[in-house]
């Protein structure tokens, strides 16, 4: 081959990589932003115990396996609590003593009961029905 056909084919090789590189580039991507999700901090008792805090104005606790999970929460004050049986039995949530803070209905399976707290402080209950069963609330300003 000539000196010429040579120069010609490297010509066109780097015309074709540039149209190349040219055409790629201008290729748009479109980048969607992911979902918000609730801020949930995890905090830990002297007893290593997980506890979520929660900055929101609702929390969720499921009564489940005989238990109240999560069994410790932080929330700020104002917050909903929402207590849901889904146990195949009855349960009944009341604040340690004797309800002077909240009280339940008795909660049958797929019910629920709320209670939003307005002060500060730290609230343990139970349920009456099954006393083994216990948890707490800490309410933060």
């Amino acid at each position: 081959m000539s000196k010429y056909t040579w120069i010609i084919i490297v010509v066109i090789i780097i015309l074709g990589g540039g149209y190349y590189l040219m055409t790629r580039s201008n290729t748009s991507t479109v980048v969607t932003a992911p979902t918000p999700t609730p801020v949930v901090q995890i905090t830990t008792s002297p007893t290593a115990t997980a506890s979520p805090t929660l900055t929101n104005k609702t929390f969720n606790i499921s009564i489940s396996n005989f238990s109240f999970v999560p069994a410790t929460v932080t929330v700020s004050v104002g917050t909903k609590v929402t207590w849901t049986n889904n146990d195949s039995v009855t349960h009944h949530v009341v604040s340690n003593p004797n309800g002077n803070v909240f009280m339940s209905q008795l909660l049958a399976t797929g019910q629920n009961y709320s209670f939003i707290f307005t002060k500060a402080g730290t609230f343990n209950y139970h349920c009456s029905i099954h006393p083994s069963m216990t948890g707490i609330i800490n309410v933060i300003e």
